[in-house]
C-alpha cells in the first residue's frame, strides 16, 4: 500500500553505472539538516529513498536516481532494514547543487 504512487510513493528511475535503467516505486524524504562543525554552520538536506530491498539490490555508490524530475547521486549501498525494505542515501547530482 505505501509503495503505490497514488498513496505515498513516487515512480522513480534507477540509472545504474553499467547502463541498466530500472523503474521502481519508492518513498522520497528530504529531511532538513542544520549542522555546526566548530565555527562553521551548514544548512542542507538529507535526501533518501525507501523502497523494496529486492528493487534496490545491486545499487551502488555512483548510480543515479531520478525522482519527480530531480536527479540524485546514490551515496552508498542500500541500507537493508530486515523487513524487506531498504533505504538509499542520496545526494544532489554532481554539479546541480543542493536544495
Amino acid at each position: 500500500m505505501f509503495l503505490r504512487v497514488d498513496e505515498f510513493a513516487h515512480a522513480c528511475e534507477l540509472r545504474l553505472v553499467g547502463g541498466t535503467i530500472r523503474e521502481i516505486h519508492g518513498i522520497f524524504d528530504e529531511t532538513f539538516l542544520d549542522a555546526e562543525l566548530g565555527e562553521y554552520a551548514l544548512d542542507t538536506s538529507q535526501p533518501r529513498l525507501l523502497g523494496k530491498a529486492a528493487d534496490l539490490a545491486g545499487v551502488i555508490r555512483g548510480d543515479t536516481v531520478v525522482i519527480a524530475g530531480r536527479e540524485f547521486d546514490v551515496m552508498s549501498a542500500p541500507q537493508i532494514d530486515g523487513t524487506g525494505m531498504a533505504t538509499l542515501r542520496l545526494g544532489p547530482k554532481a554539479g546541480q547543487g543542493g536544495r
